[in-house]
């Protein structure tokens, strides 16, 4: 295969990770309230079981982009880092004390560290133009793993016999079942992720490997100052006229710069006012994402009677629209910038949190309104969703510099990590007081949406690539 297919391949390969992610959260979410409850657990350990896989992901999604930064590979660190998401979704089935039970959650956080790697790997090897539609069919695999995690979740629920001495029942089963599949997507990655050069910034700079083999002059690059600069930001540390030598070499999928972090200045990096934006949307949605998920599942068993069997169904009709509003996302990046599809985004949260501020937090009348009710304030809750993330890390990976992607994208990540911890803890205790759950929810919103348009004009083109003489990576 050439460089273009073995990257479309290693793009599969990554979509069935995120998909396994996705079928995870949806065998593991519906029952871990209960699971909890038979472990004889207080009501907020399920806020803090849902909030220490992201603990553990906020502290090694940096460590993991640092190592893809520096290595200029990220296929080792996939495979290392998803033994960790084998070892914790094991220690969940064995589940002998809620100690154990949220233990097994850091452990597997561990592993989904290594999303700020590979969201690096993507945004080298797509050009900006495309970058949002790879983001978006990415994500979008995740939510084809909620849509059909509640479908396994049907059979698991009919487990009950022994494995040694181990039980397999409705609870543990989840943990077992996810072990194998990590364990069998390992096998997956070993064959069929290539750690593929990356391509310039440019329009005109599609695998420089493959113009080589079919005959063209190296010297090409040469003819442009501006083509020159954007190709050695990609791997600074070669000659300004590429050799065969050097050409080899990325062909073999390495183009780490040796020393990315030179002259590498967090505070003229991060604290911009287009980045501080992008982090802070990161933030407040998936704050107000997480903090919905904690309350659903009390809610619908408080006012509709819902079970296992309940919230998975309601589980999978969420994963449905969210698959096709980043399919939406998908097309419309291709026809819109991605700051109006972000601005877009913040307007259908706000409408969402207002719905249910007015309608949501004081169920009353029949039953058929109380879900009538629900459903259309989870539908405008989800509806926004795609527009936000696709948006957001599109941009993000457009205004922070290349070489240290990997740093940056685990940052980015952490920040998302630190909401996705707050925002359970945040709901877990509100869960009778839904008028100043849902109020710090709009709030928030609000001001991320101020701040993004008093920001729009930032949120324009692609930031300049650092060249190779640049004598600082973060200005």
């Amino acid at each position: 295969m050439d460089q273009l297919q073995k990257r479309n391949v290693t793009f599969i390969t990554i979509g069935l990770m995120f998909m396994l992610s996705g079928i995870e959260y949806a065998v593991i979410l519906p029952t871990i309230w209960r699971y909890l409850q038979i472990l004889d657990a207080p009501p907020y350990f399920l806020g803090l079981g849902l909030s220490a896989f992201s603990l553990s992901s906020l502290l090694s999604g940096p460590v993991f982009g640092c190592w893809s930064d520096r290595s200029g590979t990220t296929k080792s660190i996939v495979l290392f880092s998803n033994l960790f998401e084998v070892a914790g979704n094991f220690m969940y089935f064995i589940g002998y004390s809620k100690w154990l039970l949220l233990c097994s959650r850091l452990v597997a956080g561990v592993g989904a560290g290594a999303g700020s790697s590979i969201f690096c790997y993507i945004t080298r090897t797509t050009r900006p133009d495309e970058r949002a539609s790879i983001f978006a069919a990415i994500m979008a695999c995740r939510q084809v793993g909620l849509l059909v995690g509640p479908a396994f979740n049907l059979f698991l629920r009919l487990c009950d016999f022994k494995l040694g001495p181990f039980v397999v029942n409705k609870f543990t089963s989840p943990g077992i079942f996810m072990c194998v599949l990590w364990a069998l997507q390992q096998s997956v990655v070993l064959a069929m992720y290539w750690d593929v050069a990356a391509i310039g910034a440019t329009e005109g700079e599609v695998l420089m490997v493959d113009l080589q083999d079919e005959g063209e002059d190296v010297a090409l690059m040469g003819s442009d100052d501006e083509q020159v600069h954007t190709y050695r930001a990609v791997a600074s540390h070669q000659p300004e006229t590429p050799t065969p030598s050097s050409s080899e070499t990325r062909r073999e999928g390495s183009s780490a710069d040796p020393e990315p972090f030179k002259n590498f200045s967090a505070s003229k990096e991060f604290l911009r006012e287009e980045v501080i934006v992008l982090l802070t949307a990161q933030f407040i949605t998936l704050f107000n994402q997480t903090a919905l998920e904690t309350m659903v599942t009390p809610l619908t068993q408080r006012y509709f009677g819902f079970g296992e069997l309940g919230n998975s169904v309601m589980y999978s009709l969420c994963g449905v629209e969210v698959i096709l509003g980043f399919l939406f996302v998908r097309w419309l990046s291709g026809k819109v910038a991605d700051r109006a599809v972000l601005a877009a985004g913040l307007v259908i949260c706000c409408a969402a949190c207002v719905w249910c501020l007015v309608f949501l937090c004081n169920l009353q009348g029949g039953y058929e309104w109380k879900l009538s009710a629900f459903v259309i304030g989870v539908f405008l809750q989800l509806l926004g969703l795609p527009f936000v993330a696709v948006s957001q890390v599109s941009l993000f990976s457009k205004v922070t510099a290349e070489k240290t992607q990997g740093f940056s994208q685990g940052i980015r990540r952490s920040v998302g990590g630190l909401a996705t911890i707050m925002g359970p803890l945040w709901a877990g205790g509100l869960t009778n007081h839904l008028y100043i759950m849902i109020g710090m929810m709009l709030a928030l919103l609000l001001m991320v949406s101020v701040m993004t348009a008093l920001s729009y004009g930032r949120l324009t083109q692609p930031r300049a690539v650092q060249c190779a003489h640049s004598s600082d990576s973060g200005g």
